[in-house]
């Protein structure tokens, strides 16, 4: 060999920095790539031939998933058969496994619960499956994967076998469409460790019952059975969210609640969010005080919520009453009939011009949004009386709707300016109906 080739190797082995790295960081970049991607490191070198049949999280998703079924489930590139061919040949643990099961012709779910039953001797901590085909029932062998920390299922029958306990280290659940056909006999699954359970869309929820006494974030949105009090248990709860998206005529409800009752043992609740759909049936009873103060609520959304609506104003300022620690106020109002908004109003504008409507000072309340805002009396006068009565208060934004016309919200902006304020240092803001969309689903929680 010349020293011109020498020399030139030497420079290759120098320059291939990426293949001396340390084995976890190089588990963690194949971790980033597409598996397809990882499955060609194998034609770099010798040294790169194997090393992707060892890598510890396995992720299918919808993009290669959706590539694969359009050569069907058992062609050359089909989805079942790529699928099987890259589980057979993996070697070693498997701590993160996502699938995305495309809307495609499938038998039956055999070669899915195969994959299943494989996954549950690999020490799965992260396990998710986003199913876009018929309702897949999780197999009796997933309840065996104890070691789980994140629990993701789209579109899924979850059924546990009667034996099961539960999952000792599992942090985080994310149910999406998941159907809990069957009643456990009144056996709480044991969550120990659970810190964050998200439901959408889910169904026959009153047959889910845990212990969970870690939980610390809630969010339900769609899921009108749910059986609250079975979730509430925890004293950790910092942030809940609750939304159906739709009223409560169209639902069955199982269980009796209201304010006072939900807000039972909440002593480090900061974060809520309710739709004027849930708050609707948590009002029915009308209270004015709770037995205790909130004290620990720090900031309140409420969403497509409607001040002609007598219900949703006695919920909005129940919860005003009973949070003297509030620091934070959105509110994202709904759209209303014109003939239900007309008979609305008149109730709802007299009680807002009551004496004592509020009767409570918001010493600490310092930003407020309200979005969405027609202009109608109701809304006007609701941002009059927190105007007087948030003596601490920074920044009032108000966006108004998007279908008035520009001399409508001129006129909105001009009426609010004339209100009273009682902080000296209130900065009041106008958006363009335009200028950024609030979403439900973007919630944050650390």
């Amino acid at each position: 060999m010349t020293e011109n080739n020498k020399r030139r190797q030497v420079s290759v082995i120098e320059e291939d920095r990426i293949s001396n790295l340390p084995e976890h960081l190089i588990d963690s970049i194949l971790e980033r790539l597409p598996i397809q991607d990882v499955i060609r490191t194998s034609i770099l070198s010798k040294k790169w031939r194997y090393k992707w049949r060892t890598m510890r999280a396995v992720v299918f998703d919808e993009q290669i998933s959706k590539k694969l079924a359009k050569n069907g489930a058992f062609g050359r590139h089909g989805f079942i058969r790529v699928i099987n061919q890259v589980l057979l040949l993996h070697r070693g643990s498997i701590s993160k496994f996502y699938l995305c099961i495309p809307d495609m012709f499938l038998d039956s779910f055999q070669d899915v619960n195969q994959w299943m039953l494989y996954l549950s001797t690999k020490g799965v901590k992260d396990f998710t499956i986003v199913n876009s085909n018929q309702r897949y029932q999780l197999p009796r062998c997933v309840f065996s994967c104890l070691e789980l920390r994140k629990l993701e299922l789209t579109n899924c029958i979850f059924k546990p076998p009667l034996q099961f306990e539960g999952f000792l280290y599992l942090e985080s659940i994310v149910f999406k469409n998941v159907d809990f056909t069957t009643d456990l006999g009144g056996t709480a699954i044991n969550l120990p460790q659970l810190k964050k359970l998200i439901m959408r869309s889910c169904t026959k929820v009153y047959n889910l019952k845990i212990h969970a006494t870690n939980l610390q974030a809630l969010l339900i949105m769609k899921c009108p059975d749910v059986m609250l009090l079975e979730l509430l248990r925890s004293q950790r709860l910092g942030m809940i969210c609750l939304t159906l998206m739709k009223p409560i005529e169209d639902f069955v409800r199982l269980e009796r609640m209201n304010l006072a009752l939900l807000f039972t043992n909440m002593s480090r609740l900061r974060w809520f969010y309710i739709d004027g759909h849930f708050l609707k049936v948590f009002i029915a009873e009308k209270p004015k005080w709770f037995p205790h103060a909130v004290n620990s609520l720090k900031r309140l959304w409420l969403i497509d919520f409607s001040l002609c609506d007598l219900d949703h104003l006695h919920g909005a300022l129940c919860l005003l009453r009973n949070s003297p620690n509030l620091e934070e106020l959105r509110m994202m109002h709904t759209q209303t009939e014109s003939e239900l908004m007309r008979y609305g109003e008149e109730i709802t504008s007299s009680h807002l011009e009551s004496p004592g409507c509020l009767d409570q000072t918001l010493n600490r309340l310092r930003i407020v949004e309200l979005s969405h805002l027609q202009g109608s009396r109701p809304q006007l006068l609701f941002v009059k009386l927190l105007l007087a009565q948030s003596p601490s208060l920074e920044k009032f934004t108000i966006q108004s709707n998007g279908t008035l016309d520009p001399y409508k919200r001129f006129n909105i902006a001009k009426d609010v300016m004339r209100f009273p304020r009682a902080s000296p240092k209130a900065e009041m803001i106008y958006l363009d109906p335009n200028s950024c969309k609030n979403d439900v689903c973007d919630y944050t929680y650390k």
